[in-house]
């Protein structure tokens, strides 16, 4: 008889298929029943990563350039003053986009015949990405940057630096949930587990957590440090294993 089930939930992780071979031998090996187990195990992150920067504008591109080196050395300054390692600021976007003048309407909405844009200004943008080791700084840290000058922060996400432990206390939990699920099955068959015979696995899981992008101005205006919850991260390994089956005596 075989059944499979294939499912895979929206929170990314697997149930792989559940699939019971007969007892007697067949063309295809020794009778053999091969189910899934998933291990979970959820811990605090260590680490936090952000994107910020500054934006700024000029009516030409030197200027606006300008301004925007100006505020990111403070912001860089500012950053290191809150113990935050060189090798831990790295730049993720620089741009400089000219801005143009747009067309006029009336009362119809429609706009003027013959128009041609032209370039009234430049907008410098200058984004790093930064890590914090220090979880409990997040809220300073953020505080410090915006008086420094960054008017753009986007979403934290929390990480785990060494997951390597976790991801095998999660394979042990895989694999007796594997062995649980294939007695189980076994029991209702009237046969007994023997031997592994084949073990795979599907796949692990290190999730992080992204927040949506944060007002800078907001931020400015708080009285105290700005209040961040890490939460946890659950990580997770899946794995597939095929078990001998044996008649009982």
């Amino acid at each position: 008889m075989l059944l499979a089930l294939p499912i895979v939930s929206s929170a990314c992780f697997l149930l792989a298929p559940v699939r019971m071979a007969g007892a007697a031998e067949d063309a295809f090996g020794p009778p053999r029943i091969e189910v899934s187990g998933t291990g979970k195990i959820a811990a605090a992150p260590d680490f936090a990563t952000i994107t910020l920067g500054v934006v700024k504008q000029g009516r030409a591109a030197t200027e606006a350039l300008a301004a925007n080196d100006k505020a990111m050395n403070a912001l860089t300054a500012s950053l290191k003053e809150h113990g935050i390692a060189v090798k831990d600021i790295q730049t993720s976007e620089i741009s400089v986009t000219p801005q143009y003048t747009k067309p006029r309407r009336n009362m119809n909405g429609e706009e003027e015949e013959g128009f041609t844009p032209r370039i009234v200004g430049y907008q410098v943008s200058n984004m790093v990405s930064v890590k914090v080791r220090e979880i409990p700084k997040m809220g300073t840290i953020l505080d410090a940057v915006v008086e420094a000058g960054s008017n753009q922060i986007w979403g934290i996400s929390f990480g785990l630096e060494k997951p390597e432990k976790l991801l095998d206390e999660a394979r042990k939990r895989a694999m007796a949930e594997a062995k649980r699920k294939a007695i189980l099955l076994a029991g209702e068959a009237g046969v007994v587990v023997g031997s592994a015979l084949v073990i795979t696995e599907l796949g692990e899981i290190v999730p992080g957590v992204q927040n949506q992008m944060m007002s800078a101005y907001g931020l400015a205006a708080a009285p105290a440090a700005t209040p961040i919850a890490a939460g946890e991260l659950e990580v997770s390994v899946t794995v597939q294993v095929k078990y001998k089956l044996i008649e009982p005596k």
